[in-house]
């Protein structure tokens, strides 16, 4: 949520002047310069100008919050990876390969390559979905024992992916 003292309305109301904020300078007309170059003009006319001007500028404010809160929760979100939305060939890519991947692992599970505890890790944690940190307390072992004998039944998986 933005501050209400950085709105422009604000800094028009609080300002003695008629303040004009463009994006690289802001300007104050103060009653002394609007009277200097406007001789014809009294303090009543600056007055009214300067009611007109908090009028437009509470308008204008408003009228950003409104759309604000429309727009806040996906404003800059087209851009992320999470939002996006692939194309059908990286989908049909992506789903190949989760396919070559689960068919590896199969293989590997099944081959004997992996010891029985680095095939019961990697059960639990890639297909039941169990943390390292979960495993290691069910085992009572040491999170980096767990860790350690996941990342070499990855390095066998891999060596039965590329092939």
């Amino acid at each position: 949520m933005r501050n209400y003292k950085d709105s422009d309305y604000a800094l028009n109301k609080y300002s003695e002047g008629i303040v004009y904020k463009f994006t690289d300078v802001t300007i104050e007309v103060t009653l002394e310069d609007y009277l200097r170059d406007n001789p014809d003009k009294t303090e009543a006319d600056f007055m009214e100008l300067k009611t007109l001007s908090d009028e437009i500028y509470y308008q204008q404010d408003r009228q950003e919050q409104r759309t604000s809160r429309l727009n806040v929760s996906i404003n800059g979100l087209e851009e992320t990876e999470k939002v996006a939305t692939p194309s059908v060939d990286t989908l049909l890519l992506q789903k190949e390969e989760e396919e070559n991947v689960l068919e590896a692992a199969y293989q590997l599970l099944h081959s004997g390559k992996l010891t029985p505890i680095q095939k019961r890790r990697f059960i639990q944690h890639y297909f039941q979905g169990l943390s390292i940190r979960e495993i290691a307390r069910r085992e009572g072992v040491h999170q980096r024992a767990v860790w350690d004998s996941l990342r070499w039944a990855e390095k066998k998986l891999k060596k039965f992916y590329k092939r």
